[in-house]
C-alpha cells in the first residue's frame, strides 16, 4: 500500500511540475509537436502537381505529415520536377522542408531552396511559394539567380514562371552581366 501511495504521489509532483505553467498540459520540445499531432505519417511520398487536369509537375518528399482531414501536408526533403507545355522535365526544385496545401494547390518550400532550370539558369532562396493554379513562383524572400554564361540577379521578393523566363523583382534589384566592348 505505502509503494503504492509513493508511486502516486511521485507521479502526481511530476504532473504538477510539468503543468507549473499554468497551461494545464505538459511542455513538449518544439520537434516532437508536429509528429504528434499530425493524422498520418508517410515516407517517400509522390504527388502530382497538375492544372485542368494537365500534369505541371511532380512533387516528391523523403517524409509527410498529413494535417486538415489530409489537405496540408507537412513535407521533408522536397524535390519538385516542372514540366513544359509538351510535358517535358525543364526544371527543379530542392528544399529542406515545406508545406504541401491540396485545397490552394500551393507548395511553400523552406530552407535552402534551389530551382534550377535545365538551360542552367538557378535561382537561390530561403523560401518561395509554387502556386500551381498560376503555374507562378513567389517569394518575399532575398534571392539569387544566376543565368549562364555570367548574369547574376539579386534582389528581395519576386515572381516568376517556373521556367525562370517572366521574372519580375520586388525590391532592390541589382544585376550583373559581362559587357562586350569592341576596340578600335
Amino acid at each position: 500500500m505505502r509503494r503504492g501511495a509513493a508511486v502516486f504521489t511521485g507521479a502526481a509532483m511530476v504532473l504538477a511540475a510539468a503543468c507549473a505553467d499554468g497551461s494545464g498540459t505538459a511542455p513538449r520540445p518544439a520537434d516532437t509537436v508536429l509528429p504528434d499531432s499530425a493524422e498520418q505519417v508517410a515516407f517517400g511520398i509522390t504527388v502530382r502537381l497538375t492544372q485542368n487536369s494537365v500534369a505541371k509537375g511532380e512533387l516528391k518528399a523523403d517524409k509527410s505529415y498529413s494535417y486538415d482531414n489530409l489537405s496540408r501536408l507537412e513535407l521533408q526533403r522536397v524535390f519538385v520536377t516542372f514540366y513544359n507545355a509538351l510535358g517535358e522535365e525543364d526544371g527543379n526544385l530542392t528544399a529542406k522542408e515545406g508545406t504541401y496545401n491540396q485545397r490552394l494547390n500551393r507548395l511553400e518550400a523552406r530552407g535552402d531552396v534551389v530551382v534550377v532550370h535545365e538551360d542552367g539558369r538557378r535561382l537561390e532562396t530561403q523560401q518561395l511559394v509554387y502556386d500551381e493554379l498560376r503555374n507562378q513562383l513567389f517569394s518575399d524572400s532575398a534571392f539569387v539567380l544566376n543565368e549562364p554564361p555570367k548574369r547574376q540577379i539579386t534582389g528581395i521578393g519576386f515572381e516568376s514562371d517556373p521556367q525562370l523566363t517572366k521574372l519580375r523583382v520586388i525590391k532592390q534589384f541589382k544585376g550583373v552581366a559581362p559587357v562586350q566592348m569592341e576596340t578600335p
